[in-house]
């Protein structure tokens, strides 16, 4: 907590000295200010500015920077500054970003700036951003970039130390070579450190690494995050179908997408339509927007249970005493299905569950249930029996049903994540609000069907 405080001071600091130095246009002093700080650094700074100071601080930035400290502003920042500076700076700006973030960038902005800054863009520039926008969005395609060091197997160790001094400034990375034959497939990898302690007359095909994994273009981004987390690596290639090499991506994109597929899933297990903006950045329109979808589907799926309550009146007329414990075996059904659902789900997520495993799951969770279920009730059963001093058959109904109520609520949490994603959704979306509603209505029919039986009603 200390260290995030003293990176928040430090944050306000720079902006008190960069809005002071603007304020009194010592621009020589406050260019010096922000060469000596890093590019993260003066991106955090600049969220924090007017639209009118952010566009004088771009324009006081080395333009060995700006393309650096524009790829991390938000795309709202993003489209102010480019739409604000001339084609020629603005086509500047696009050359000069890694062609996967420039990709990124033109997909939020519209079709007509687009296509304006794609033509003053150059030609190079045009054909590798054009390259990465025809793949599906959230695919491997869609992510990598296209600068990366590429080598032949006939080489020598000088000839690639050569070429990676010509090409290297303009890669995402060097320490990862990627080796390609004559049709540009994808041979073997060399690190640039075994170049380094290689004699400079040895061969490349003969110290290159050939056992080499590699991504798939059309590859999901989450099963990209996976490959990342199982080979550690921080960078994998990426080839298309036919083992051609078209891209790398690196551990810092792998980052950005457990981030976003996190959200994501956390906003599905709430009953929200996902978002790609932050909370404070979204309007509240446009966050009623989010909501309202899955709260009209769970407030009339939840009418079921108002008629199964209503269709039992004659019951609770009897016996009133039954309706005060409707909320809590309703509220104990719901939490023990989403603690089941969200293990599951999670366990899907990292690809540690799969549909052959669904008899284990049910097995298990089904012992788990008894047990939860089984200590509930007993202490349930104390507190009526004590407190509320209620009659034996009362408690007895009302301890049975929360025992049945877990079982389940525990068995269809486990169960309608995996049947969902074998069905080919997200398994998310089976969270707890929508397991809970499930789980109210067999609740409260176990609840009166035991009722029925012991009380005789």
């Amino acid at each position: 907590m200390r260290d995030k405080e003293v990176i928040i001071m430090e944050e306000i600091r720079d902006l008190e000295i960069i809005r002071e130095l603007l304020g009194d246009r010592q621009y020589t002093r406050l260019r010096q200010r922000m060469t000596d700080m890093n590019i993260v650094d003066i991106a955090a700074v600049m969220e924090e500015m007017e639209e009118g100071e952010l566009l004088k601080i771009f324009r006081i930035l080395p333009k060995s920077m700006a393309a650096d400290v524009f790829s991390y502003l938000e795309v709202e920042n993003q489209q102010f500054i480019i739409t604000s500076l001339s084609d020629r700076e603005a086509a500047n700006i696009i050359n000069n970003l890694m062609a996967d973030d420039a990709a990124d960038f033109l997909e939020e902005m519209p079709a007509n700036i687009v296509k304006k800054l794609l033509a003053n863009a150059s030609p190079e520039t045009r054909r590798d951003i054009n390259h990465l926008l025809r793949y599906p969005e959230d695919s491997a395609g869609s992510i990598m970039t296209v600068e990366y060091v590429d080598l032949k197997e006939s080489m020598t160790v000088e000839d690639a130390i050569q070429r990676i001094r010509q090409v290297g400034v303009d890669s995402e990375t060097i320490n990862i070579c990627y080796v390609l034959d004559a049709k540009r497939i994808l041979v073997g990898t060399v690190a640039l450190r075994y170049l380094l302690i290689s004699p400079s007359d040895a061969v490349i095909g003969e110290i290159m690494h050939e056992n080499v994994i590699y991504l798939n273009t059309m590859m999901d981004q989450e099963e990209v995050a996976r490959q990342f987390q199982k080979y550690d690596f921080t960078s994998m290639p990426v080839a298309d179908n036919e083992g051609r090499l078209v891209g790398i991506i690196t551990v810092d994109d792998v980052v950005d997408i457990l981030q976003e597929e996190a959200t994501e899933d956390i906003e599905k297990m709430a009953a929200i339509v996902p978002s790609d903006k932050p909370y404070m950045k979204t309007g509240v329109f446009e966050t009623w927007k989010k909501r309202i979808p899955w709260l009209l589907l769970l407030m009339i799926s939840a009418t079921f249970t108002g008629r199964i309550i209503t269709s039992f009146e004659d019951a609770l007329s009897i016996f009133p005493i039954l309706t005060a414990f409707i909320p809590m075996l309703m509220d104990t059904g719901g939490n023990a299905g989403g603690q089941a659902s969200v293990t599951i789900i999670r366990g899907l997520s990292l690809n540690e569950i799969v549909y052959a495993d669904v008899p284990k799951i049910l097995w298990k969770e089904l012992r788990v249930a008894l047990m939860c279920g089984a200590t509930l009730s007993v202490a349930y059963f104390a507190k009526l029996m004590l407190f509320d001093r209620v009659g034996l058959n009362v408690a007895l109904v009302v301890c049975l049903t929360l025992i049945a109520a877990v079982a389940i609520a525990k068995m269809i949490g486990c169960t309608l994540p995996v049947l969902a994603k074998r069905l080919g959704f997200d398994p998310a979306v089976m969270a707890s609000p929508f397991i809970t509603t499930i789980v109210d209505a067999f609740s409260l029919l176990i609840y009166f069907a035991i009722a029925a039986e012991v009380l005789g009603i």
